[in-house]
């Protein structure tokens, strides 16, 4: 196990139960859980394929046993699954909490998906909260826009004193966010790459400036790192080297890792230059290097 911190942002390189263990019970505000779906993916050589459905959520039952532990009493979880498997951890997580929100991710698709069924377009998220009574929802920050009388200008005669529509209401538990794609500049390698959108309303609706926000199966860091945008704390828990690099690079924890400069790939549409430092001139001819980064920037894990 690996531990990387800096400015209240920690990356622990481990095994999601590893890395539970190292974290206090009852200290963390908010948990978003993006776990492997059991659906065959491959992620940079580790299969997400168990030997059975019962091994899976078994699996499953366990982390997030572990989960709810490090919640704080008004604490608030999300978990996303396949949506073969989110009735099993309906049930599973309505005994030990309340689940308030049953949310539908869904996005278009940019291929055919099916030819002889209903292809999936949609991911289900479950939003639970350990006190039904006491929990953070801060619905003025992820207000969006109303699109029924509001946009017309219409008038509700139904009010003792006849007003216009709201123009603007809490999202309802469909959620159209596009997903990630190669082309946009949030893109990183990786096959199940939440967008930052998901993660901003989710934050921003569930947590507060200083929370502790906690990803236990991190991935691209998108959870770490729209909480820094947004003045929270985070833990993210990875077991993948090469996506641990990825939240290293996100967070700015660190520019270099074991000697590996951490820039982000030039993706194969994109030109670029590198930034070059004359060293010598002379009998026509020059020679650069590429030039390095400032000291205030480099950092080294």
């Amino acid at each position: 196990m690996q531990v990387y911190e800096r400015d209240h942002h920690k990356i622990i390189q481990a095994d999601v139960f590893e890395g539970l263990r190292t974290i206090s019970d009852q200290s963390i505000d908010l948990i978003f859980c993006d776990p492997p779906y059991n659906i065959g993916k491959n992620f940079h050589g580790r299969k997400d394929q168990w030997e059975s459905d019962d091994a899976y959520l078994a699996w499953c039952y366990q982390w997030i046993d572990q989960c709810l532990a490090k919640l704080k009493p008004y604490g608030t979880l999300y978990v996303m699954a396949a949506t073969q498997n989110m009735p099993y951890l309906d049930l599973y997580l309505r005994r030990k909490m309340t689940i308030l929100s049953r949310i539908v991710w869904c996005y278009d698709s940019s291929g055919v998906q099916a030819k002889n069924y209903f292809g999936s377009l949609y991911e289900p998220i479950l939003h639970c909260v350990k006190d039904k009574n006491n929990y953070t929802f801060n619905a003025q920050d992820i207000l969006v826009e109303a699109r029924t009388g509001a946009v017309r200008k219409l008038i509700d005669y139904r009010k003792s004193i006849p007003t216009t529509y709201n123009s603007q209401k809490v999202p309802g538990n469909v959620w159209q966010i596009p997903r990630v794609r190669y082309r946009m500049p949030e893109y990183e390698e990786h096959p199940t790459q939440k967008p930052i959108a998901l993660l901003e309303r989710i934050i921003l609706a569930s947590s507060n400036v200083n929370d502790t926000v906690l990803d236990p199966f991190s991935g691209t860091f998108t959870t770490s790192f729209v909480a820094k945008q947004y003045g929270r704390k985070s833990i993210g828990i990875e077991i993948e080297e090469s996506y641990v690099k990825i939240g290293l690079r996100r967070l700015e924890i660190c520019s270099e890792y074991q000697g590996e400069r951490l820039s982000k790939p030039l993706k194969k549409y994109e030109g670029g230059y590198k930034q070059l430092t004359l060293l010598e001139e002379g009998n026509g001819t020059s020679l650069y290097k590429e030039a390095a980064l400032p000291i205030s920037m480099q950092s080294m894990c």
